[in-house]
């Protein structure tokens, strides 16, 4: 079954779907992807956006290196994203499952998918977002953590800490200014970093969250800092 017919179902296809089976159609043979490769070129994929935060742009342009309002009026903290989906559909149903259920199988099929689109300079170590320590205790886990974990022993790459020390309210309500307001001050690096980060996070909507820690790692010493995720939120919803 292609991922056209794929249904509201999926989350509970999710938990059901075993190795050896297509995550998305549950169809057999798809022993090492975790996919078949139907499904795969059907996902959601980033394809028209700004060259350095990765937002979808509303119009195709003919210049691949198009940067959009947001980053020609201030230049952000970070380099450059790699998020090729959009958190839409499997995608964000693959997410939800992951994060608010704690599915150890989504979880691994989330990070087969950043690794199936890497980005094209790693940097010399993986930096996860930061939970507040009440909030990890609701939710059980560090989504961004436990991927950068994941990531980490398939790239050999360290990982390196930071501590967020500010407890924040859901990021999801918030427009794009109040977000970054309630990040000032939001988190601590302490120690020694590696010259170039690469910031590890589930779904970028805004980018205020990468870019509040990507100036503290650079106050920190770093010289380079990019954003590797899973997905972009849609156009209509950032």
């Amino acid at each position: 079954m292609p991922l056209t017919r794929w249904t509201n179902k999926a989350s509970g296809w999710f938990k059901q779907s075993l190795p050896g089976y297509c995550a998305f159609c549950l169809s057999p043979g798809q022993v090492s992807s975790g996919w078949c490769q139907e499904c795969f070129d059907q996902l959601p994929w980033n394809l028209h956006v700004c060259c350095q935060c990765k937002e979808p742009l509303s119009h195709v342009f003919a210049n691949a290196q198009m940067l959009c309002d947001h980053c020609q009026a201030e230049k952000p903290a970070f380099s450059m994203v790699t998020a090729e989906l959009l958190f839409e559909g499997p995608v964000r149903a693959l997410i939800h499952d992951f994060k608010f259920h704690a599915s150890p199988r989504a979880g691994m099929l989330l990070a087969e998918l950043m690794l199936a689109n890497t980005p094209r300079c790693l940097g010399e170590g993986l930096l996860p977002v930061p939970m507040h320590h009440m909030r990890a205790r609701e939710r059980g886990f560090n989504q961004s953590y436990w991927l950068s974990e994941q990531l980490a022993k398939r790239l050999a790459l360290p990982l390196i800490n930071a501590v967020c020390v500010k407890q924040l309210p859901a990021q999801h309500t918030l427009s794009r200014k109040e977000r970054a307001s309630n990040l000032v001050g939001a988190f601590r690096i302490d120690g020694p970093v590696p010259g170039h980060l690469t910031i590890i996070d589930d779904v970028v909507t805004t980018g205020a969250t990468g870019q509040a820690l990507a100036t503290v790692a650079l106050r920190a010493g770093a010289t380079r800092v990019d954003i590797w995720a899973i997905a972009r939120t849609p156009l209509t919803h950032s």
